[in-house]
């Protein structure tokens, strides 16, 4: 009895490197954004005229979130910067008038033992937007490629494979339909140092002033390294960072509510 010839397996064709579905980030070319670039002496010539105009952009943020609301769209907004560059004072004056029940605002610290069990990555897909509302990080994912690299709670391969993680983080919630826009709030080390002693101080304001936010600074060039590589290899056009200066506090909050509408209103 003639035996039969062995066929081989039809090779699926459906799946290749080539797969059109198959995510390629669109980065900005590193350097783009450069810290060192950056005109910190940029100031508002007319704190009254400047307080004004803060007035009507936050009217306008409000206006884009009920539109945002009708139309179930969802938007989020990444907050990232030196230790006392006015981040929480950013996000105040972008929330001002907004209506509390569409926006959630998630200051980050360090993750707790529920959150440490998962990827680092899964307790910020559960602080999402849904539909109809925005989301605000104070601090966030990049974390992994900041104090997480720059104190040694990642190991190297760790945060080095984060950018990709990152950028598929973002991209798949872009694709999705969502809104993001991450800012930057760029102060140097004297205006930190100022701001420091302020804090300190302050009887109401000291508790924002603390032993980690002095060894941080001891460590400035290393997170200036850190930031630089965030803005090189996640920098996007459809989740784009912006480097707010933040030396003076108005033209920061200026800076960051015309960012937000513009982000917003597309």
């Amino acid at each position: 009895m003639a035996s039969r010839k062995s066929r081989k397996p039809k090779r699926d064709r459906r799946f290749t490197d080539r797969t059109p579905l198959s995510y390629d980030f669109e980065v900005f070319r590193a350097g783009t954004l450069d810290l060192d670039e950056v005109d910190l002496s940029k100031k508002v010539p007319d704190k009254k005229g400047a307080d004004a105009e803060i007035l009507e952009l936050q009217e306008k943020l409000f206006e884009l979130q009920v539109r945002y609301w009708l139309e179930k769209r969802r938007a989020v907004f990444v907050f990232e910067g030196w230790d006392a560059a006015g981040k929480g004072g950013a996000i105040k004056r972008m929330t001002a008038l907004m209506d509390p029940r569409g926006y959630k605002v998630w200051p980050i610290a360090a993750p707790g033992e529920e959150e440490r069990a998962h990827h680092y990555l899964w307790r910020f897909a559960t602080r999402m937007p849904a539909r109809g509302t925005l989301a605000i990080f104070d601090r966030s994912w990049y974390g992994r490629v900041l104090v997480e690299r720059v104190e040694g709670f990642a190991t190297e391969p760790e945060w080095q494979r984060a950018y990709d993680e990152i950028n598929a983080f973002e991209r798949m919630h872009t694709d999705d339909g969502v809104t993001m826009a991450k800012f930057f709030l760029h102060i140097d080390q004297n205006e930190q140092l100022e701001r420091f002693k302020q804090r300190e101080k302050d009887p109401i304001r000291n508790f924002k002033i603390g032993d980690d936010d002095w060894r941080n600074r001891k460590r400035w060039k290393d997170y200036a390294a850190a930031y630089q590589d965030m803005f090189d290899r996640t920098h996007r056009p459809d989740a784009p960072w912006v480097i707010v200066p933040a030396n003076d506090k108005r033209h920061a909050r200026l800076t960051v509510l015309r960012s937000a509408i513009e982000a917003l209103d597309r």
